[in-house]
C-alpha cells in the first residue's frame, strides 16, 4: 500500500481526514495533529514528524505547503518574514525531505486565495502578497525535482460561501472544493484510483486549529 505524508498549516487541516478517507483502501496517510504553521516551524520539526507519524518510514508521496503564516502582515506593515527568509527556509525543506524521504515524490500545494479586508488597518493578508511568495517557493520545489499544485489558482475565483472566514475554507462547498483536487492530484502522482466521498456527509468544521 502506498504512503502518503500530508504536511502544512490549517489549510491542510481542513482537508486531510478527507483525503484519508478517499484513498483509505489504497493508501495510508499520514498528517501530524497539529497545525504546521510557518516555514521555520515546519522545517524545525520535519524529522519528528516523520518519527512519530510515519514510523520513521519513507514515504511514496509528501505533499505539502507552507506560506500563509510567512506573508501575514504584521503591525509594522511587513511581512512576519521577509521573502528572501522564506526562499532560505523553503530551501531547507527541500533539502531535507530529500534526506529524510529519499524515495518521495515531492508535491508543494502553493497558499490558498484569502478574502482582503477592506479596512487597511484589519489586513493581515494581501493576496499580491502570497503571489509573490507562491512564485518564490515554487521556483525553488521545481529547481528541486518537486512539483507544484496550485492552491492559489483553485482558490482564487471561488465564491465567498466557500469561505468559512477570510482564510479558510471549513465550509461542505470548500472542503469538497479543496479535497477532491488534492485526492486526484494524489491519485495522479501515484497511479492509485480512490473511492467516491461523499464530503458533506463526512464535513464537520475543523476544531482546536491553533492560530491562523
Amino acid at each position: 500500500m502506498k504512503k502518503i505524508l500530508l504536511v502544512g498549516d490549517s489549510i491542510r487541516i481542513g482537508y486531510d481526514k478527507y483525503v484519508k478517507a478517499a484513498l483509505e483502501d489504497v493508501a495510508e496517510v499520514y498528517y501530524p495533529d497539529t497545525n504546521c504553521r510557518f516555514t521555520v516551524y515546519l522545517f524545525r520539526h520535519l524529522p519528528d514528524w516523520k518519527q512519530n507519524f510515519c514510523n520513521n518510514e519513507d514515504v511514496d508521496v509528501i505533499y505539502w505547503n507552507a506560506g500563509l503564516w510567512d506573508n501575514l502582515v504584521m503591525a509594522d506593515g511587513q511581512c512576519l518574514l521577509p521573502i528572501e527568509i522564506y526562499e532560505y527556509y523553503i530551501e531547507r525543506i527541500c533539502k531535507s525531505i530529500q534526506i529524510l524521504f529519499p524515495k518521495a515524490k515531492m508535491i508543494f500545494a502553493t497558499s490558498t486565495a484569502v478574502i482582503e479586508a477592506t479596512d487597511p488597518k484589519l489586513q493581515k493578508r494581501q493576496n499580491e502578497n502570497t503571489m509573490k511568495y507562491n512564485a518564490a517557493a515554487a521556483k525553488i520545489v521545481e529547481s528541486y525535482g518537486g512539483q507544484v499544485d496550485d492552491l492559489f489558482a483553485l482558490t482564487k475565483d471561488a465564491p465567498e460561501s466557500y469561505h468559512s472566514d477570510p482564510t479558510h475554507f471549513y465550509t461542505p462547498e470548500g472542503t469538497e472544493l479543496l479535497s477532491d483536487h488534492v485526492v486526484k492530484t494524489l491519485e495522479k502522482a501515484l497511479s492509485i484510483q480512490g473511492k467516491k466521498v461523499d464530503y458533506k456527509q463526512l464535513f464537520t468544521e475543523a476544531q482546536n486549529v491553533i492560530g491562523e
